[in-house]
């Protein structure tokens, strides 16, 4: 059975929706740890609540984002994963950390990529006046949210919402689609080839997995 190690910094919504998928049997895998940055991400409660086991790697006892990639590889390859799984995880990966693990590394964003790379997605869709919005599933590479998308979920703006209101329903869909991409991943439907998502062997478009 695949080993999942998922890192986060904050409540953890999307690592607990994988933990559910889990336990419903509907990912054929184990999240065998846990990883946080930060002390007091509630995501380790979560973790905690489900016996999986739990550790803080804090970024502020290292000197450089090297040494603390370097120090995170040994934390994660501790577990022997099959997957990483960053849900929520605030940092911006080293080219060392992302080699070690291509092909494994998993990523939500909430926008529809390549739209908003970076911070306040919600917002500056807004401002921007787009009619839709949403959330995307990538394979991590060094391009900061720039490795290819495996599944997009749109959802609309409506001309009275502010940045909470579309990041309800943003995440309303990222518990619907993280889940099912580890799905396939664990189910080995899915890879990364030369910098391509492959989904039972065939090439994914830019914009992703399209079911419409």
């Amino acid at each position: 059975m695949p080993n999942i190690v998922v890192l986060i910094s904050g409540s953890g919504s999307n690592l607990q929706a994988i933990i559910d998928a889990c336990k419903a049997q509907q990912i054929d895998a184990t999240i065998s740890g846990v990883i946080s940055n930060k002390a007091d991400a509630y995501g380790l409660t979560r973790a905690e609540e489900a016996g999986i086991a739990n550790q803080v790697l804090s970024h502020k006892d290292y000197a450089t984002r090297e040494s603390y990639d370097l120090a995170l590889i040994d934390a994660i390859e501790a577990y022997n994963p099959d997957l990483i799984v960053l849900a929520g995880f605030m940092r911006i990966l080293t080219p060392a950390f992302v080699d070690n693990f291509s092909g494994k590394l998993l990523n939500i964003h909430p926008s529809l990529l390549p739209k908003y790379q970076g911070l306040h997605t919600h917002q500056r869709a807004i401002d921007a006046g787009d009619e839709e919005h949403g959330v995307s599933v990538h394979f991590v590479t060094e391009e900061l949210d720039g490795g290819p998308v495996i599944l997009q979920a749109k959802v609309p703006i409506f001309p009275e919402d502010n940045a909470d209101d579309l990041a309800m329903r943003v995440h309303e869909q990222e518990h619907r689609i993280y889940p099912l991409v580890v799905k396939w991943f664990c189910q080995g439907r899915l890879k990364m080839v030369e910098n391509l998502a492959y989904l039972d062997d065939q090439p994914l478009p830019e914009s992703g997995y399209a079911n419409e």
